[in-house]
């Protein structure tokens, strides 16, 4: 079962934004400074192109013609000043933008990674994935690029603005009241953008989860012939995230033309009213030339800020999706106190997954240390529930699970590596070097212990890889089947060297010969450690110290095999099962 991941309130945004921007406040003014100076400099032209207008229309002349050469020089003086500053602004303001880029992003990694395990595991993987990727690549390219361009926009839009009133009041009020419609506009806009973008990214983010887990279980897909199933699935999804883009392209389809429109109309405002004040005596030639130059140019930030206006609103709601990763609530707080010793208890323990029923119902154990405890049950009884809980991976709903008198889930992350390691069936290999795979567990390993950890555990493979340690692993030059990445980690757990080892039916993707000859190496390493073994071959458990058998998420059976066999029991049932024939007893991961 899946839980969603929460999303962060405006609010939340304007903090995160506020934050980001304080941290560079000293970048941040010199960024508006420039912007500043820029708009400043673009403001000149156009009334010096007005005065110029009034000096020839006043006296013509020899007079009038220096005057105008002068005037057309500072004209192209201050382009090449807007030129300058405005070229200085946009780089700085990409730098800007890049840095908080960066934060964002290694928060992001931050946030994820310390996902308490609960919720990573509940969490859609389409969506940790979409919100990683599309979100992530969305926010970086706007906070790159939209925001320097966005401040450069703001800031000459707004004086120019401030220009036209003060050139003539009535004018500047006549033509910019023409911008009531994009206003208009832009209020229609901004009450539906939120939440059509946060739409969209959410069936993205399905459909991800769809293809995403189609792809991993594309055996099981095929065995149990479900590709028509999975197709209807994908159909629907893909369905979802049409309909929802068609959301967001239907309030564009108003935004963009009202910007349009609006970018024209203080224009054509300016040219009525100033013809009719200009012919009645009201203002000179020169300010109605001045004011339509200066509105002719304020289209273009008009223009600018409602594009990046329509980005910002995407990109907000993938700022969103992405920092609400910080409104998981954190785990448990990390324990103050040392383990007294390596005991592990278990007492009164119920555990469920997101709210259902309890998956473990009341299970007390205790584990000496350097005791080995196999677990057997049936598919669906709870094993690989309990060795979570012993792993510290989860805590439990009511009960407690102790190393040492210390609750285990409350271990910091670095302690509980040392003290428990959990092996599962399917192992992530990550597409770098051999040596790079290993090191993660061990990072102050020399080759030598490395070699030695692959020869412990079976892996013969390595050996013959082209570039030895060096072999970059994954892709389609050097890929590993599952049996080779189960003997990868069970190679990491050899370099972690923790006290405590749950092997959760850790060897059941190697072929019984390999398993064998791994779990006899293996007994050779461990010995003297704590193994908690959840058991696939009844094989393994036979040689354990206990056998724990679990039904519905109680132990029914504790002790040794031959005792347990000698009861007539449950166990004694899986093993006359199992021993019975080739293949019988194999059981799924429970």
């Amino acid at each position: 079962m899946t839980a969603p991941l929460p999303v962060a309130s405006r609010a939340e945004v304007r903090r995160a934004v506020l934050r980001e921007v304080r941290a560079d406040r000293g970048m941040f003014a010199a960024l508006l400074t420039l912007n500043a100076l820029a708009a400043v400099a673009g403001l000149l032209p156009s009334w010096l192109l007005g005065s110029i207008v009034d000096t020839v229309a006043a006296a013509p002349g020899p007079g009038a013609l220096a005057e105008v050469d002068r005037l057309a020089m500072m004209i192209v003086l201050a382009v090449l000043a807007q030129i300058l500053l405005t070229r200085r602004a946009l780089s700085l303001g990409h730098r800007f933008g890049e840095r908080i880029a960066l934060r964002f992003r290694e928060r992001f990694m931050r946030r994820l990674l310390d996902l308490p395990p609960p919720v990573a595991d509940q969490a859609p993987v389409g969506d940790l994935t979409a919100r990683g990727t599309a979100d992530i690549a969305r926010v970086s390219t706007v906070l790159r690029t939209a925001l320097p361009e966005l401040f450069v926009a703001a800031s000459q839009g707004l004086l120019l603005v401030v220009a036209v009133l003060v050139l003539d009041p009535f004018l500047g009020a006549c033509a910019l009241g023409a911008l009531v419609v994009l206003a208009a506009a832009l209020r229609w806009y901004l009450k539906r953008a939120r939440g059509a973008y946060l739409a969209e990214g959410a069936a993205n983010s399905g459909l991800a989860e769809v293809l995403t887990g189609t792809a991993a279980g594309a055996r099981t897909v095929e065995a149990l012939s479900l590709q028509e199933e999975r197709l209807r699935a994908a159909d629907a999804a893909i369905a979802e995230a049409h309909r929802t883009r068609l959301g967001t392209l239907r309030l564009r389809t108003v935004l963009l033309p009202a910007i349009d429109i609006s970018s024209l109309l203080p224009l054509v405002g300016v040219l009525l009213v100033g013809g009719a004040f200009h012919l009645s005596g009201q203002a000179t030639l020169g300010t109605v030339v001045t004011a339509a130059m200066l509105l002719r140019q304020l289209s273009g930030p008009i223009e600018a800020a409602m594009l990046w206006v329509e980005q910002l609103q995407a990109s907000g709601a993938s700022f969103a999706r992405a920092e609400g990763l910080g409104a998981v609530p954190p785990g448990p707080p990390p324990a103050a106190r040392e383990p007294a010793d390596d005991r592990i208890r278990m007492d009164g323990v119920r555990y469920a997954y997101g709210g259902r029923d309890d998956v473990l119902t009341g299970v007390s154990l205790d584990i000496e240390p350097g005791e080995r405890i196999a677990v057997v049950g049936a598919s669906g009884a709870g094993k690989s529930t309990l060795g979570r809980l012993l792993a510290g991976l989860d805590g439990p709903r009511t009960g407690t699970v102790t190393v040492g008198g210390v609750p285990i889930a409350e271990l910091p992350p670095e302690r509980l590596r040392r003290q428990v390691v959990l092996i599962v069936q399917e192992q992530h290999v990550f597409r770098d070097t051999l040596r790079d795979n290993l090191l993660i567990a061990a990072p102050d390993a020399d080759d030598a212990r490395l070699a030695d950890a692959l020869e412990a555990v079976g892996a013969s493979w390595a050996s013959a890889l082209p570039d030895g340690l060096d072999t970059v692993l994954g892709g389609d030059r050097n890929p590993l089947s599952g049996a080779e990445a189960q003997q990868l980690a069970l190679a990491r757990v050899v370099l972690a060297d923790p006290h405590t080892i749950v092997l959760d039916e850790a060897t059941a993707l190697l072929d019984p010969a390999t398993a064998r000859a791994t779990e006899r190496s293996l007994a050779e390493l461990l010995e003297g450690r704590t193994v908690v073994a959840i058991a696939h071959r009844l094989q393994t458990a036979r040689d354990a110290d206990r056998i724990a058998v679990m039904e519905q998420g109680r132990i029914v059976e504790l002790g040794p095999h031959g005792d347990l066999v000698s009861r007539g029991g449950p166990y004694a049932a899986l093993w006359s099962a199992w021993s019975g024939g080739p293949g019988a007893g194999s059981d799924p991961d429970g």
